[in-house]
């Protein structure tokens, strides 16, 4: 811990060189010597300040629920992990290596009901969208915060409750994007993955440290994280015990504690965000496996290795955890915020 601490204290210097390097492009941006422009759909971004790891495909996801419904609604994202370049639109076939993980999941759960693209350029990727789909009128900008080129009509801020953003410091000394102070260009600023024990104290606790950096007025919401039962990556359900769990998320920490509070864990892996599953990479998962255990994955695994297993003839003890966003007592007034807030402008 001393030796991490010191490590800190040395990058903390590059922390303030990146972070008003990042300032100094936000004003850009303010003072409109940097253009942005405005694309023809509503857009509604969901990002945050940290590096990864905030929950934002399953708010993502939620938002889809809430929305799609009455709007037609296209998801738009970069695509990390992807191998393709510029502009794609997701349809069958395609793979993660095409589209990337995220994407692929939004398109494989939704399907037919919403668009999904890929696309380094958001203000590229919305033109895009809208000659070949011209009835979207929301577009769902899935990690486009710092994306400034293209404006957002509403901005949602995800920090984690285990990692807020006014406790860390820009990159390379922490994990933030930019300055603190980015959060007075969101909308709302959500509290995602708390635990089920936050208290109402410990809730205007959090506020009041969020606003010292937000806009006044900002509102603030709390979200958690509820579990699903164990899905067979043939589509059925299953009852776990023996596990080897597989993740490759950005912050597996409440992943790996939601599976070792319900299973017996054997063995964890942990790879990178957004890794590459290979051949090898399976048959060393499937190594030594025994009949009765079963390799536990997120979602967002499972899109990467569905293929691999298939292939590989294993699917009957490969299984993920499908994961939902939940509100609790603050769903109703997230629901209808959002709600007025399209509607306002739509």
């Amino acid at each position: 811990m001393i030796e991490r601490n010191w490590i800190k204290v040395i990058l903390t210097p590059l922390s303030w060189l990146y972070g008003l390097i990042t300032s100094i492009r936000n004003l850009l941006y303010d003072t409109q010597v940097l253009r942005s422009e405005r694309p023809s759909q509503f857009t509604l971004s969901v990002g945050n300040i940290t590096v990864g790891g905030t929950g934002k495909t399953p708010m993502t996801e939620y938002l889809v629920r809430l929305l799609s419904a009455k709007y037609a609604t296209a998801i738009l994202s970069r695509g990390y992990g992807r191998k393709t370049k510029g502009f794609v639109l997701a349809q069958p076939k395609l793979t993660a290596e095409d589209i990337g993980d995220e994407p692929l999941q939004y398109f494989e759960k939704f399907g037919d009901s919403v668009t999904v693209a890929v696309c380094e350029k958001r203000v590229i990727g919305a033109r895009e969208i809208a000659s070949l789909k011209p009835d979207v009128k929301l577009l769902l900008l899935d990690d486009a915060f710092q994306h400034r080129a293209i404006i957002q009509d509403l901005k949602l801020v995800l920090t984690d409750y285990a990692r807020p953003f006014y406790k860390d410091l820009p990159f390379p000394a922490g994990r933030l994007r930019e300055t603190r102070s980015g959060a007075k260009r969101a909308d709302a600023i959500i509290v995602t993955k708390c635990p089920s024990t936050l208290t109402e104290e410990e809730k205007i606790q959090i506020i009041t440290k969020i606003r010292r950096y937000g806009k006044n007025g900002t509102p603030v919401f709390f979200s958690f994280i509820r579990y699903g039962e164990a899905v067979c990556y043939d589509g059925s359900r299953v009852k776990l015990n023996n596990v080897k769990l597989v993740a490759g998320i950005a912050n597996p920490a409440t992943f790996t504690a939601h599976v070792g509070q319900h299973c017996n864990v054997i063995e964890e892996i942990i790879y990178p965000d957004h890794h590459n599953y290979s051949t090898d990479d399976l048959k060393g998962l499937i190594k030594y496996l025994k009949n009765d255990t079963f390799v536990v994955t997120t979602e967002k695994d499972m899109v990467k290795l569905k293929p691999l297993v298939e292939e590989a003839g294993v699917t009957a003890q490969f299984v993920y955890i499908p994961i939902v966003v939940d509100f609790k007592n603050e769903t109703s007034n997230f629901d209808l915020w959002i709600r007025q807030k399209i509607q306002n402008i739509l």
